[in-house]
């Protein structure tokens, strides 16, 4: 996969859900640590598409999560 000027292969990447996430849980998403960049995917369609993140991004992501940036009113 190729994109945002990263060039990773998935089909070695190592995913994972949440510690949170239930073992029954169907709606979850996995995220991996590869090539520099974070990679996300439907845990229900594992060989689906996948989102490339850059390291900022991700960390956007996740600091505006625990601050309850996305939290529904």
């Amino acid at each position: 996969m190729e994109a945002k000027g990263f060039r990773v292969d998935l089909s070695q990447a190592s995913w994972f859900k949440s510690s949170r996430s239930g073992p029954n849980c169907d709606n979850c998403v996995e995220v991996a640590f590869v090539g520099g960049a974070i990679a996300v995917r439907d845990s229900k369609n594992p060989s689906g598409a996948a989102l490339l993140f850059t390291p900022d991004e991700w960390d956007a992501f996740v600091y505006g999560a625990k601050d309850g940036e996305f939290d529904l009113d």
